[in-house]
């Protein structure tokens, strides 16, 4: 059946409505689940882009500011089809995973990682959506393992300096700010099977059910973190070295410096295979900010001449820039105003 059917065709009509419904209530937008799955046997998904620019056209007509944001993990497709922003997926070719999700992320300490795969894919992602600057990279989301599940400690500090210092919108999933963990072996709920663990009800603070419920915790649609050092906000909030406190630190100084916002450039200056650090530079017709982030518990070098006059955000150390050498600390993240 062609996708301008009477039957498509009413469905697309009735889907324009929906929306109509929510945004005239006052909502901002939709994130839109498999965004690019709904036309069937479609070559080079040019059919889902065609059926999502029309939206576009009637979301200009009515709705100008409404957020668009797709899950479909395919910039060049989703930006074309006129959605705002799209999310980078654990699945498909974007190498995602080799950061946060597999046998040895490059964001763990032992600093056996590979982060080159994902910048070549990133690059070729961003020139095919003309530099916009709008692809998303999730702490995780509710279709994947917690964060905190493969990278602990000062390494989650460091993988959030990496976060928030990225074109593209930041998206944080619900208790990643505070390093709440994966919950193992737990019954699957809602057809989440292994993903349940990453949807637990938020830690909040020391009272029944971390303060999300009064009910009896056996009540709760997902079991919680029932261990005794569970990381809650209010703990957090207390405590100016924890990772809370980081995430707010990194959120203002990416709010003061247009040039790491999700408009800024990226440039990579060193990502090479199976090497460490990673170093990006950010910059805007205002400034130019390195970006230099070493996971890994030792300390590394790669060449380049920098003039830095300022260190706007260290953490772990601070990397120093002599005979055209820059030497990182281990276990550091580091933006330099050049």
């Amino acid at each position: 059946q062609s996708m301008d059917a009477p039957g498509p065709r009413a469905t697309l009509e009735e889907l324009k409505n929906i929306m109509r419904f929510w945004l005239s209530m006052g909502c901002d937008g939709f994130r839109v689940d498999m965004a690019g799955s709904l036309v069937k046997h479609d070559t080079d998904s040019r059919g889902t882009i065609r059926l999502w620019q029309e939206i576009r056209t009637f979301l200009d007509a009515e709705f100008p500011a409404a957020a668009m944001v797709s899950e479909w993990g395919e910039p060049d497709k989703s930006l074309q089809g006129g959605f705002h922003m799209d999310f980078l997926l654990h699945f498909g070719s974007s190498h995602y995973n080799d950061l946060f999700r597999c046998a040895e992320p490059f964001f763990s300490q032992r600093g056996k990682g590979d982060v080159s795969a994902f910048v070549q894919k990133y690059l070729e992602n961003y020139e095919k959506s003309e530099r916009k600057g709008l692809i998303c990279i999730p702490s995780g989301n509710h279709d994947m393992d917690r964060l905190a599940r493969s990278i602990q400690g000062n390494n989650l500090k460091i993988a959030f300096a990496f976060l928030l210092s990225m074109p593209g919108a930041p998206f944080i999933y619900y208790g990643d700010e505070i390093g709440m963990r994966y919950i193992e072996n737990i019954p699957s709920v809602e057809g989440g099977y292994g993903r349940t663990g990453s949807r637990s009800p938020m830690q909040w603070d020391h009272t029944t059910n971390a303060g999300f419920s009064a009910a009896p915790k056996e009540k709760l649609y997902v079991k919680q973190d029932e261990s005794a050092d569970r990381p809650t906000v209010e703990a957090q909030m207390a405590d100016p070295d924890s990772l809370y406190h980081e995430i707010r630190k990194l959120i203002d100084i990416r709010q003061a410096h247009s040039a790491l916002q999700s408009r800024g450039e990226i440039e990579f200056v060193y990502a090479e295979e199976k090497q460490y650090p990673l170093a990006y530079l950010r910059s805007d017709d205002k400034e130019k900010i390195l970006v230099i982030i070493n996971p890994a518990d030792r300390e590394v070098s790669f060449d380049g001449d920098c003039a830095v006059k300022e260190a706007l955000y260290t953490f772990g150390g601070e990397a120093t820039f002599a005979g055209g050498k820059v030497t990182v600390p281990g276990g550091s993240a580091g933006f330099y105003l050049l």
